[in-house]
């Protein structure tokens, strides 16, 4: 039972990197209905590894870089190779000039500086009530979800179709990942609704673009969170 009590949620982190890995290797394929489903099993999985081991009062050392390293393929891999995917049309083409790479190469600084914010996270001990940059997930969420917006109707069509805004992106998006900007987390460090405007004006948020855009309302959702933090910045406390 003690085997089964402090490995656990160790196995669901790594049920997380499994469900990432193929996420990236059906995006990679071209199949991003399964990659959405993998997204949304590697969020399920990454809230649940930590929440068990609170619960079984198994938190470890190994967990903590365990969940680093499923996320990084999770949320810093796939968000990369989304990226990569997005600006390979455009081969060596920038601004007119031809280039001596491929831009689409580009894009894996997503990867990069996810790898540097899960790095920096790992050695930060005030990000216990909220997040010191975007964190990978919601990186993730936002870009995929713009992608698939696209692929599915069509929407975003002139970012999709102009390799600077990918490019722009990918540089606003990274920056952020390791930004000081204070983003909020759904942890609560006490239940009066003072100390939780900023969680309740995003869950509200949240809660009306969902419906109302639908699949365009999922990125919709990641930038008005971005943009509720940096509102609230002054309410985010350690």
């Amino acid at each position: 039972m003690n085997f089964i009590k402090n490995n656990l949620a160790n196995a669901v982190t790594l049920a997380n990197l499994f469900s990432g890995s193929v996420g990236v290797i059906h995006l990679i394929n071209g199949d991003y209905q399964t990659t959405a489903i993998c997204i949304i099993l590697s969020l399920i999985l990454d809230f649940f590894d930590g929440f068990i081991a609170r619960a079984m009062k198994s938190n470890s050392e190994l967990g903590v870089q365990l969940d680093s390293l499923a996320d990084m393929v999770s949320f810093g891999l796939l968000p990369g190779i989304v990226m990569f995917k997005a600006l390979e049309p455009f081969g060596h083409q920038l601004f007119g000039m031809e280039l001596p790479f491929e831009i689409k190469y580009l894009g894996l600084f997503v990867t990069l500086f996810s790898c540097l914010r899960l790095a920096i996270f790992n050695l930060d001990d005030e990000q216990t009530y909220y997040f010191k940059g975007l964190n990978t997930p919601s990186n993730t969420i936002l870009i995929f979800g713009l992608y698939y917006a696209y692929l599915e109707n069509e929407s975003f069509k002139a970012i999709f179709e102009n390799p600077a805004y990918l490019i722009a992106i990918t540089i606003i998006l990274s920056w952020l990942l390791v930004s000081p900007i204070k983003m909020i987390s759904l942890k609560f460090k006490s239940m009066k609704l003072q100390d939780n405007y900023p969680k309740v004006a995003l869950v509200i948020g949240v809660l009306v673009l969902l419906p109302l855009f639908k699949t365009v309302g999922i990125p919709l959702a990641m930038l008005y969170y971005i943009l509720i933090s940096v509102i609230f910045q002054k309410q985010l406390k350690a």
